[in-house]
């Protein structure tokens, strides 16, 4: 519901068929799985060993010999082959879903809306035309007061059609706009012409009167047009672990030949241009063999700054300052590329953590809501789905902030993606010790008996 409250308005007043919703809401449906499996483990697991400890079923068994472990086994390999059936939903089957909602959420938003005029107001949704009605009969249908005007060949208003009633339907194939006229008139501009020697331009135009006409008018852009999926094939979330493996890998590429070209090129430009203007040094060449490569000249900058003329010395710095500025802006450009292609990459990276993590989540959850329908032995549906609400919510709320920790490059994508596991792994093993050994650390009984004993202290001291 909430991602149909989303794109409400892409979805009204564009004539869609039932079957083009329900593929839209299939879609979305598909996507929000993923999320939806963790949530219902925790409730299952909740409420299925709550009932069993309201009914004082896992007292009869305890006190056979049978023990919470032994118990939970069997559940264990169910949620672990959840688990694995949740991953293989997420690598295989949601990215074609997500593929397809996009691409035809592209196209509800592409299509143009349904044709409904409204009395008084003129209406441009028709390419090429403009209309407006006076008034419509809402029992017949019958309109009246009709004003046309023809905008098809981009000359203005030249051609005008104003009818007394008339009545407006699609054809069969949906493709038209008929438009009935009653007692109407034409009129249309024809092109100006000059007057015989270089007389005054005249102005001829055409002027039809009829009883009854038929107005047919092409519905261009009103259809459903199915876009290519390919166009949307590069996204993130549309892709498998092995496209996303494929794509970290060439934007890895990528950066690191950006790095390497910005070395070479500030060294080609700053170190490797020819020099000019340059005073030789005062030591001599033969001194200069003995200690250094006969590529490499040692110029004292100062000396041979000072030894330069006031004209050279303009022309030196003015040239440093055309370097520096066109390195300076070389290395701009290139670092805001790089910026982009690293956001690319975490979120290509973000994707491919996501993946293992939401299904991860199926066991973590599993191993809360199992321990603490045992210890709270509340079954049916209140305290369970309060007790689920919270723990999940709790998740939502650290993974979000763990995601946005990985986008901004605050933590790893990895470190971002798996916080919230972290945090609740060791709650799921505490809560299960303490299930395993029959604490009643949330029986809120306990906690009356406690604050009774301190009332009553209390009251025995005073």
């Amino acid at each position: 519901m909430q991602f149909l409250w989303k794109y409400i308005d892409d979805l009204v007043g564009k004539g869609l068929e039932l079957n083009i919703l329900g593929e839209f809401l299939l879609y979305s449906s598909a996507s929000m799985v993923p999320l939806a499996l963790p949530l219902a483990v925790l409730l299952a697991s909740l409420m299925t060993f709550g009932d069993m400890g309201e009914n004082l079923e896992l007292l009869a068994m305890k006190t056979s010999g049978v023990s919470l472990s032994k118990i939970m086994r069997p559940l264990i390999i169910v949620v672990g082959m959840i688990t694995i059936s949740a991953f293989f939903f997420s690598n295989n089957i949601m990215p074609v879903s997500n593929l397809k909602l996009r691409s035809l959420l592209y196209d509800i938003q592409r299509q143009r809306p349904d044709m409904q005029i409204q009395p008084g107001v003129f209406d441009n949704t028709l390419e090429g035309y403009s209309l407006r009605i006076g008034e419509k009969d809402s029992k017949s249908n019958l309109l009246r007061d009709i004003w046309i005007y023809d905008h098809t060949d981009k000359a203005g208003n030249v051609s005008v059609t104003v009818a007394d009633s008339g009545y407006m339907h699609m054809s069969n194939d949906e493709k038209h706009l008929i438009l009935t006229l009653f007692n109407g008139h034409s009129y249309v501009e024809m092109q100006k012409t000059r007057g015989r020697r270089g007389g005054p331009k005249t102005y001829p135009h055409r002027r039809d009167k009829f009883e009854r006409q038929e107005l047919i008018i092409e519905m261009t852009g009103f259809g459903l047009n199915r876009t290519d999926q390919n166009l949307f094939r590069n996204s993130f979330s549309m892709m498998n672990i092995d496209q996303l493996d494929h794509f970290v890998d060439s934007i890895g590429q990528d950066i690191d030949d950006l790095h390497s070209s910005i070395a070479s090129t500030l060294d080609r430009n700053t170190f490797k241009k020819e020099k000019r203007n340059l005073l030789k040094t005062e030591a001599s060449t033969d001194s200069l063999e003995l200690t250094l490569p006969p590529e490499i000249i040692q110029i004292s900058l100062d000396s041979a700054y000072a030894r330069l003329s006031t004209l050279e010395k303009r022309r030196a710095i003015t040239q440093a300052i055309n370097y520096t500025r066109t390195n300076k802006s070389y290395v701009s450009t290139n670092t805001n590329t790089i910026g982009y292609k690293i956001k690319r990459l975490r979120r290509y990276q973000i994707e491919k953590q996501r993946k293992f993590s939401l299904s991860f989540a199926c066991l973590i959850f599993f191993f809360i809501g199992a321990p603490l329908g045992a210890i709270i032995r509340k079954g049916g549906l209140g305290v369970p789905v309060i007790v689920s609400v919270l723990f999940f919510l709790l998740y939502y709320m650290i993974s979000i902030t763990g995601e946005k920790f990985a986008r901004e490059d605050i933590l790893t994508p990895f470190s971002g993606m798996w916080m919230s596991s972290f945090i609740l792994v060791p709650l799921s093993i505490f809560l299960t010790y303490k299930a395993a050994n029959d604490s009643v650390i949330l029986n809120i009984d306990t906690y009356f008996k406690f604050f009774k004993r301190v009332f009553n202290g209390v009251k025995r001291r005073i």
